[in-house]
């Protein structure tokens, strides 16, 4: 499957790579001038990084995904957040499973333990 059957352009894979360049420059540049200051260094990598997302946006994945993402956090706003109560009620519940589970278990492997070591495996 090649790409224009993906809907990109060779523009927007030239955009994508000068993006991803940008972003590997900042990164360069971090360790190229490791005789500067590290809050300068530290610019350049955002530098990079923020010029990568630029030059990325402008490319239409670039776009769609930026599309996506707003949408995205339109949905997660739309979520009913458990209150403090209910979120407590359900640790509780939870925590009160483990315990009879790990009783449970512990009764089960006790059990177990008694008849093979006490009625099977028994010497006389």
């Amino acid at each position: 499957m090649t790409a224009e059957n993906q809907g990109m352009s060779a523009v927007d894979i030239a955009k994508l790579t000068l993006a991803v360049v940008l972003a590997a420059a900042g990164i360069a540049a971090y360790y190229w001038f490791a005789d500067v200051a590290l809050v300068l260094r530290v610019l350049a990598v955002i530098g990079g990084f923020v010029a990568g997302l630029a030059v990325g946006y402008l490319s239409t994945p670039g776009r769609e995904f930026a599309q996506f993402a707003n949408e995205s956090i339109g949905e997660v706003k739309k979520v009913v957040w458990p209150t403090r109560k209910e979120t407590m009620q359900t640790t509780a519940a939870v925590f009160a499973f483990v315990v009879v589970m790990a009783l449970f278990l512990w009764l089960t492997d006790k059990s177990l333990e008694w008849a093979l070591y006490e009625l099977i495996l028994r010497r006389t």
